[in-house]
C-alpha cells in the first residue's frame, strides 16, 4: 500500500508541463557561445533557411556558420525552409517578381536534397515556415504546402517532420483544413506560431489548432514580445509576464483535452537575441550584448522543470 501512496504523491507533485520539450529559435550563431544560453542547457534549436539559400554567397555563409556552431554545440536543429529573402517587407504585399514565386515541387525537392547532402546529421525538419502568412508565396495555397511536406517525407522517410507550420491569424483554420485534404493522412506533427495568444493572454487559436489537427503540435515560434511596432511598445515587465503566461498555456494543453485531436509537445521560444533599438520586432530573451532580460530569468526558472 505504501509504494502506491508514494507513487500517487510523486504523480501529483510532478509538473503539469513535464511532457513539453523546450527549445530556442534564433538566426545568430553567436548564441551558442554566450554564458546565458549555456546556462539554459537547451539542446533543441530552430533555424530558418530560405529554400534557395545556396544561390547567394552571403546567405550560404550564414547558413554554414550557424550549422557549424550548432553541430559543435551538439544541438538538435529543427531546420525550417522558408521563402526567398527580400520578397516581403512588413506591411506590404508579397512581391510578384518571378524570383519570388513559390518553387515547383521538383525545384523544392532538389533544394532539400542539396541541404541533406551538406548536413546529413540533421534529422528534424519543417516543410515550410509560417505557410499561411502573407510573407510566404504559398499563403493562399495549402495544397502546395502539403506537396512540399510529402516531398520532404519521400526524401527523408526517417526524419521527424513538422508538416504544416502556421501563424495564429484568421485564416489558420481554413488553411489547415485545406492542408489536411491533400496530406494523404500522413501528417502527424504541426507547427504553430501563437504569439497572439501568448501576448494577448488568450488561448483561442491554440485551442483551434488542437481541435483541428491530429497528433502533436509544436510551437515552432512563440514567446513574450518586448516590442512590436505599432502594437506593443517596449516593456520588459510585460515581456516577462507574457513569458510566464506562455508556460501556463503549455501546462494546460500538454495533454489531450476533451474535444481536442492533438496536444502541445514542444516549445521553441523565439527569439534569443534582442534587436537593436528601433527594430520593428523584438522578442529576445537577452539584450543585443547577451545580458539577461527579466524574461530570460523567468524562462530559465520555468524551463528548468521541463525536458530540454
Amino acid at each position: 500500500m505504501l509504494p502506491a501512496v508514494l507513487l500517487l504523491c510523486a504523480a501529483l507533485a510532478a509538473p503539469a508541463g513535464a511532457a513539453v520539450r523546450v527549445g530556442i529559435g534564433d538566426q545568430d550563431p553567436s548564441m551558442f557561445s554566450q554564458p546565458t544560453f549555456k546556462a539554459l542547457k537547451v539542446k533543441r534549436v530552430r533555424y530558418i533557411v530560405p529554400w534557395d539559400w545556396f544561390k547567394d554567397a552571403g546567405q550560404n555563409a550564414q547558413v554554414t556558420a550557424f550549422m557549424t556552431a550548432a553541430r559543435a554545440a551538439r544541438a538538435d536543429v529543427l531546420v525550417h525552409f522558408t521563402a526567398r529573402r527580400g520578397c516581403y517587407r512588413t506591411g506590404n504585399r508579397y512581391s510578384r517578381a518571378r524570383v519570388c514565386r513559390a518553387p515547383s515541387v521538383r525545384t523544392y525537392s532538389a533544394s532539400v536534397r542539396r541541404f541533406r547532402r551538406e548536413y546529413r546529421w540533421v534529422r528534424t525538419y519543417g516543410a515550410w515556415n509560417e505557410a499561411n502568412h502573407i510573407s510566404q508565396p504559398i499563403y493562399r495555397n495549402p495544397r502546395r504546402a502539403a506537396q512540399y511536406f510529402l516531398a520532404l517525407r519521400r526524401i527523408c522517410p526517417r526524419c521527424t517532420i513538422v508538416a504544416a507550420d502556421v501563424l495564429d491569424i484568421r485564416n489558420m483554420g481554413s488553411y489547415l483544413r485545406g492542408f489536411l485534404r491533400h496530406a494523404r493522412g500522413r501528417a502527424r506533427i504541426f507547427g504553430l506560431h501563437n504569439y497572439g495568444d501568448v501576448n494577448r493572454l488568450r488561448q483561442s487559436f491554440t485551442r483551434q489548432i488542437l481541435s483541428t489537427v491530429p497528433g502533436q503540435v509544436w510551437a515552432t515560434e512563440t514567446g513574450g514580445i518586448y516590442s512590436f511596432r505599432p502594437n506593443f511598445a517596449p516593456n520588459l515587465r510585460r515581456q516577462a509576464a507574457r513569458t510566464r503566461y506562455m508556460f501556463r498555456l503549455f501546462d494546460r494543453y500538454d495533454t489531450r483535452r476533451p474535444g481536442m485531436r492533438s496536444r502541445l509537445t514542444r516549445l521553441y521560444n523565439y527569439q534569443w537575441s534582442g534587436a537593436e533599438a528601433g527594430a520593428a520586432f523584438d522578442a529576445g530573451l537577452v539584450n543585443p550584448d547577451g545580458s539577461a532580460r527579466p524574461a530570460y530569468r523567468t524562462f530559465l526558472r520555468l524551463a528548468r522543470r521541463l525536458p530540454r
